[in-house]
C-alpha cells in the first residue's frame, strides 16, 4: 500500500498539470487535480494563454523558472505536435532609453545564464521581416525564448502524470476546503469530499475565493488584458506550415505596451496599452466551456485597441493591408510586486497555493512547490514569491486593488531599481516622521515605510566636504534617486555624529519558557548566554542554505528580542514554535521605534544625556541594557551596521519623538546630523556587512557567503542544518561572495550586473554604491572562489565593461577599533 500522501490540486491550467508531473516524477502517485471546468480545456487563463516565453527578467528566480519551463516544454509532445517552438525572442528599442534598458536587460541575461545579445535595427529585420527598420534603433535577441502551446502541453503533462497514477476530474468545483485540529482532511464538491493530506490551489484567478476557504488571503487581483488575432498578412502566406504554426520570433516593442506572434499567416497582437480593467468574480459567465465561450474571456472592447492598432500598424507596415479579425480581453493575476503567490497556509497545515503564475514560469514554479512538498525546499531561493513576504498593510483589499492595477500599467515601463511607488504613499510612518519632514527628508519607500535616503537640510554639508570625501558626478542612470548630500552625511557619521531611523527593520519579540530551547534549534549561535547578551547569528534550512541573518538579545531568563529581515522570518518562527503555548512571539516593530546613534562623538552626546554608564567598560560591543537618555527608557545595543561607535536606541513608540528630540538638542554642538539610507548602505558596504536576501539566500551556505563566523560548530545544542555544514567549511566552497572596487574610482554600478574574468561571465553584483570612506565604487558579487584577492574582473554595465579588482575586506577599520573604542 502507498505511503505517500494524498494531495489533492485544484486547478488543472498548465501550474496544476506541471505540479502533477513534478510530484509523480518524485514518486508521489496518489494525486488527484480537480478542475471547475472540462478537461482539457478547462476555461481558465491556460485556455487563452498567447504563449510568448520572454524568459529575461531582473530577478534571477522569475528567470531561472522561465529557462526550466522551456527545457521542460521542449521536451514533450502530443502525438508529435510541439508544446514549445523555440522561434526565439526579440525585443525592439523605439527610443534611445529603451534601447539602453535594452543592454540592462542583456545584463541580466547573461548574470543569469541566458544567452542573449543587442542587435542593431539590420539584424533585426533579418530576424523579423516584418519590422520596419526606420522604427526601430535595435533589439535584444534570446534564441532560447519562443513559443509554448499551452493547452496542448496540459494534455502532455496530464498523460505523463496520469500514467504514473494521478487521477484528473473535470467537471467538478470546489465548494470547501475540509479541516481538522488545524490540518486539511480534503475537498469538498457537490459529489462528496475527497480526502486529502495536502491541498494545493493552482486556480489562477480563482485563488482568492479557494483561498477564503481557509481564511487565507490571497493578494492578488483578476485583470483583463487585450489580444487579438490579424486577419491574412499577405507577408506570412506561405512562409509557416500547419504544424509548425511560427517561424520568427516572438516579438515585444515595449515602447508601446505591444508583443507579437505568428499563427500560420495571420499574427497574435496583445496590448498593455489599455486602462486598467478588473474583473469581479462574480461577474464571470457561468456555463458551457468552448473554444469560443470561455469564463477568462471576456468580450472584446474595440475602443481600447485603436492606437495599439495604429502603432502596430507603423511598426509592422505590413498590417496596414488587413484588419483585426477577431479579440477577447483575457483575465490574468496580478500582484501587488508582480511576483507569484507560493506556500502554505499559516493556519491550516497542508494548505498551500501556487497563484499568479504565467505560462512563462509555470514549470519552474510547480518543481518548487514539488520541492517544498516532497523535500521540504526549493534548490530555488523563493523569498520574493513566498505568499507570507508581504506586511499585513500590503494584503488589504485596497492596497492589493491599487498596487496590482499600477503594476499593470507599469508592467513594460523602464523602471529604476530604487523607484518607489506614487501611491499608496504614508502607510507606515516612524515616530521621527514629523521631525524628518521639518529637515527635508527624500522619502523612498519599502514594505509601507517612508524611509528617509537624505535630508536636504543638510545640502550645505556638501560645501564644507574635504576634497576627499568630495563623490565623482554620476551618469543619468546611476545619479537616479541620489543625491552627493549622501557623501555628507557618510562623512558626518565617520568624523562626529549621525542619527538613523532604523524603525522599518523588524523586530520580533521571543519570550516564554520554550523562548531558549527555539532559538538553540533554530539558530546557528550560542543563545545560551547571559541576560544582555547580543548575537549576530543565522537560520538555516535543512541544507544549510541561509533562511536568515538575525541579530538577537537576551532581555531576560525567557526573553529575546531578534532584529530580522521581515515578515518571512516571522511566519518561519511561527509555524516552529511548539503549540505547547511555551513560546510566544510578537512582531513589535510597530509599538517600538529605534535609532541608530553611530559615530565618534556618540559616546559623547549620550553620556551627557544619561546617568547610565555608556563607557566601553559599561556596555560593551555587542551587549544590550536598559537605561534612561534625556529621561526616555530606552533599550540600549552596542552595535552597528555602519562600522563605527554607537548604539541602537530602542524605545515605544510613543517615546520615540522625545527621544528623537533630546538627541538632536544636545548634540548640536557636536556636530549631529540626521543620515539616510543612501549613507547607510554605502558604510555597510564598506564593512563587509551582508544585506539578505540582495547577498544571500537560501542557495548559499554561510562559508560562500562569508558569513561562516556566526556558526557555531561546537555548540551542544543541535540546529536546523548543522549536519549539512558538517564537511562545508571556508576551503571547501566553489563560490565565494566577494568584494569589488572599481578600478576608474567613479563608476557607480547599482546590482544585477553580470562579473567577466577574462571575457567571460562567471557571477553577478550583488549589492553596490559608492564608498564615500575609501573614495572609490564598491561592488558585491558572487565569484568564483578561484577569483581570489587582488584578481581582475570587468563589471557589464549597459553597453560597457568596468574594470574592478577583488579586494580583502572588509574595506574600512578591518581592526574594528573604531566599533570597540
Amino acid at each position: 500500500m502507498s505511503s505517500t500522501p494524498r494531495v489533492v490540486v485544484i486547478g488543472a491550467g498548465i501550474v496544476g498539470a506541471n505540479l502533477a508531473d513534478e510530484l509523480t516524477l518524485r514518486g508521489w502517485d496518489r494525486v488527484t487535480v480537480v478542475d471547475q471546468g472540462p478537461l482539457p480545456l478547462t476555461g481558465g487563463s491556460t485556455s487563452h494563454a498567447p504563449g510568448l516565453v520572454f524568459q529575461t527578467n531582473g530577478s534571477r528566480t522569475m528567470t531561472q523558472f522561465a529557462s526550466y519551463t522551456v527545457e521542460k516544454l521542449k521536451g514533450i509532445d502530443v502525438d508529435g505536435a510541439w508544446c514549445f517552438n523555440q522561434v526565439g525572442g526579440l525585443e525592439v528599442a523605439t527610443t534611445p532609453e529603451r534601447l539602453a534598458e535594452l543592454h540592462r536587460r542583456q545584463g541580466w541575461a547573461t548574470s543569469w545564464g541566458v544567452q542573449s545579445e543587442v542587435v542593431g535595427p539590420e539584424e533585426c529585420v533579418r530576424l523579423h521581416p516584418l519590422v520596419d527598420p526606420g522604427q526601430i534603433l535595435g533589439g535584444l535577441y534570446i534564441p532560447s525564448d519562443g513559443l509554448a502551446k499551452a493547452s496542448r502541453a496540459v494534455v502532455a503533462l496530464a498523460r505523463r502524470a496520469e500514467a504514473r497514477g494521478a487521477v484528473f476530474q473535470g467537471d467538478t468545483r470546489v465548494v470547501g476546503i475540509e479541516q481538522s485540529g488545524g490540518r486539511v482532511t480534503g475537498v469538498r464538491t457537490p459529489d462528496g469530499v475527497l480526502p486529502a493530506d495536502v491541498v494545493v490551489s493552482c486556480a489562477g484567478f480563482w485563488g482568492q475565493e479557494i483561498g477564503a476557504m481557509v481564511g487565507m488571503r490571497v493578494p492578488l487581483l483578476p485583470l483583463a488584458h487585450q489580444f487579438v488575432w490579424t486577419g491574412q498578412v499577405p507577408e506570412l502566406v506561405g512562409r509557416n506550415d500547419e504544424l509548425t504554426e511560427a517561424g520568427m520570433p516572438i516579438l515585444r516593442h515595449q515602447d508601446r505596451d505591444l508583443y507579437y506572434r505568428e499563427r500560420g499567416d495571420r499574427l497574435g497582437i496583445g496590448s498593455y496599452a489599455h486602462r486598467p480593467m478588473p474583473v469581479e468574480l462574480s461577474d464571470l459567465p457561468q456555463g458551457d466551456v468552448s473554444d469560443a465561450s470561455m469564463p477568462s474571456m471576456l468580450p472584446f472592447t474595440e475602443e481600447d485597441f485603436a492606437e495599439p492598432w495604429e502603432h502596430s500598424r507603423e511598426l509592422l507596415p505590413s498590417l496596414r493591408s488587413t484588419k483585426v479579425d477577431s479579440g477577447f480581453n483575457g483575465i490574468f493575476s496580478f500582484t501587488p510586486d508582480g511576483g507569484p503567490l507560493i506556500g502554505e497556509s499559516s493556519d491550516v497545515a497542508g494548505f498551500w497555493i501556487a497563484e499568479a503564475v504565467w505560462v512563462t514560469h509555470s514549470a519552474g514554479v510547480a518543481r518548487s512547490v514539488a520541492q517544498l512538498l516532497v523535500d521540504g525546499r526549493s534548490e530555488l531561493d523563493l523569498h520574493g514569491c513566498d505568499v507570507a513576504r508581504f506586511e499585513e498593510v500590503q494584503v488589504t483589499d485596497a492596497y492589493v486593488r491599487e498596487t496590482s492595477q499600477q503594476n499593470f500599467v507599469e508592467i513594460y515601463d523602464v523602471i529604476h531599481p530604487l523607484q518607489p511607488k506614487e501611491s499608496p504613499r504614508d502607510l507606515r510612518v516612524s515616530p521621527f516622521h514629523a521631525r524628518q519632514r521639518e529637515l527635508g527628508a527624500v522619502f523612498l519607500e519599502a514594505a509601507g515605510w517612508e524611509r528617509p535616503h537624505w535630508y536636504e537640510a543638510n545640502a550645505h554639508l556638501v560645501d564644507e566636504l574635504p576634497p576627499e570625501w568630495v563623490p565623482p558626478e554620476r551618469d543619468a542612470w546611476a545619479g537616479q534617486f541620489w543625491s552627493p548630500i549622501a557623501a555628507a552625511e557618510a562623512w558626518k557619521t565617520r568624523t562626529a555624529v549621525a542619527m538613523y531611523d532604523m524603525t522599518p527593520l523588524k523586530r520580533l519579540e521571543v519570550s516564554g519558557p520554550g523562548a531558549l530551547a527555539l532559538l538553540q534549534r533554530l539558530t546557528t549561535g550560542e543563545m545560551d548566554k547571559s541576560v544582555g547578551s547580543v548575537t549576530y547569528t543565522l537560520a538555516l534550512d535543512e541544507a544549510g542554505g541561509i533562511r536568515s541573518d538575525l541579530t538577537i538579545a537576551r532581555l531576560g531568563e525567557q526573553l529575546f528580542q531578534i532584529g530580522a529581515n521581515g515578515p518571512l522570518d516571522h511566519d518561519h518562527f511561527l509555524r516552529a514554535a511548539p503549540d505547547d503555548g511555551s513560546v510566544q512571539i510578537r512582531d513589535i516593530t510597530g509599538g517600538t521605534c529605534c535609532i541608530g546613534l553611530w559615530g565618534p562623538r556618540a559616546r559623547d552626546l549620550v553620556q551627557r544625556l544619561s546617568s547610565d554608564d555608556f563607557t566601553n567598560e559599561g556596555l560593551k560591543y555587542f551587549r544590550a541594557k536598559p537605561a534612561r537618555i534625556g529621561g526616555v527608557p530606552v533599550t540600549a545595543m552596542r552595535l552597528s551596521y555602519v562600522g563605527e561607535l554607537g548604539w541602537e536606541l530602542y524605545t515605544s513608540a510613543d517615546n520615540g519623538q522625545r527621544l528623537w528630540d533630546v538627541l538632536w538638542g544636545a548634540g548640536q554642538d557636536l556636530g549631529v546630523v540626521a543620515a539616510g539610507r543612501s549613507a547607510f548602505g554605502s558604510l555597510r558596504l564598506e564593512k563587509g556587512y551582508r544585506a539578505w536576501g540582495h547577498d544571500m539566500t537560501t542557495e548559499h551556505n554561510p562559508y560562500e557567503a562569508g558569513v561562516g563566523f556566526a556558526v557555531r560548530r561546537k555548540k551542544e545544542a543541535d540546529f536546523v542544518g548543522r549536519q549539512a555544514l558538517a564537511e562545508v567549511g571556508d576551503d571547501t566552497v566553489e563560490r565565494r561572495l566577494s568584494c569589488l572596487t572599481v578600478d576608474d574610482g567613479r563608476s557607480v554600478v547599482l546590482g544585477h550586473e553580470p562579473v567577466f574574468v577574462d571575457g567571460r561571465p562567471v557571477g553577478y553584483v550583488t549589492s553596490a554604491a559608492f564608498g564615500h570612506t575609501v573614495g572609490r565604487p564598491i561592488a558585491y558579487a558572487w565569484l568564483p572562489a578561484s577569483a581570489t584577492v587582488g584578481t581582475s574582473v570587468e563589471i557589464g554595465y549597459f553597453d560597457t565593461r568596468i574594470p574592478a579588482t577583488v579586494a580583502a575586506e572588509p574595506l574600512v577599520d578591518p581592526e574594528m577599533t573604531r566599533l570597540r573604542g
